[in-house]
């Protein structure tokens, strides 16, 4: 089994090297990058505009690699009288590791769809939601949330910025790597992927390629997009990937 991991970077290099221990012939090829997002600034004061009981959500942990920081810069915390919530358990230690608060997540599966399921987030109307996430994204947890009656306000803490590869050059690489297995942790980057390189590598080997999701929409989108050899991790960290690889 020959692996390319597409995760951006930190997580990609840490999944390859734990590959590569066992043994196992892997590669990052992080499809995307991060830097920091346009409204780093608001956080502070969104934050502590806050009321008792009022709900924050984290949609990535890399949203807490940034807001941290600039939590810290302006001198302040997380309050403590706030209800938190995070898409995963990897976003969910991430807060808890600089909060010390409980935070909530779906322990079923890693996506909004379960997210929006649990009992807390039946009765949100009056509250007010803080989402923190990247550039874009899906709607559905705010939707959903407004359609509850809660306020909802976002604040984009990082931007994700696609890496430019050269689709011919890299097909070449990767197939002569013998490639057989892909790691893909997001919609943006299996569709990123299936476009970055030529008919004829894609026909030929890419589609042919196992491949490793996050999530049944993921599947979904995979299977129309024409893979047919399709695993779901039970989670997006790199232990559940790890587990999933050695199915």
């Amino acid at each position: 089994m020959t692996i390319l991991v597409t995760r951006p970077s930190p997580a990609a290099d840490e999944l390859v090297s734990r590959l590569r221990t066992r043994g196992q012939v892997a590669w990052a090829f992080p499809l995307i990058e991060f830097t920091p997002g346009s409204q780093l600034d608001r956080l502070p004061s969104r934050l502590s505009s806050l009321t008792a009981g009022d709900l924050v959500f984290i949609l990535s942990q890399h949203a807490i690699q940034y807001a941290q920081p600039a939590l810290a810069l302006a001198g302040t915390t997380w309050p403590a009288n706030l209800n938190y919530y995070a898409i995963g358990r990897t976003s969910a230690l991430a807060l808890h590791a600089v909060s010390g608060h409980n935070v909530v997540w779906p322990h079923e599966e890693e996506i909004s769809e379960v997210l929006i399921q649990l009992p807390a987030l039946q009765a949100v109307a009056g509250k007010r939601a803080l989402i923190l996430r990247g550039n874009g994204g899906r709607e559905l947890l705010a939707e959903t949330l407004l359609a509850r009656g809660a306020q909802v306000e976002f604040i984009e803490c990082y931007q994700r910025c696609e890496k430019n590869y050269h689709g011919a050059e890299e097909g070449r690489r990767w197939r002569d790597r013998g490639i057989e297995t892909l790691v893909v942790t997001s919609g943006e980057m299996l569709q990123q992927l299936y476009q970055l390189f030529p008919d004829v590598d894609r026909d030929e080997w890419l589609l042919h390629c196992r491949l490793i999701v996050v999530s049944e929409r993921l599947a979904t989108l995979a299977r129309r997009l024409g893979w047919a050899n399709i695993c779901v991790a039970g989670g997006a960290d790199n232990d559940a990937l790890l587990r999933a690889l050695y199915l």
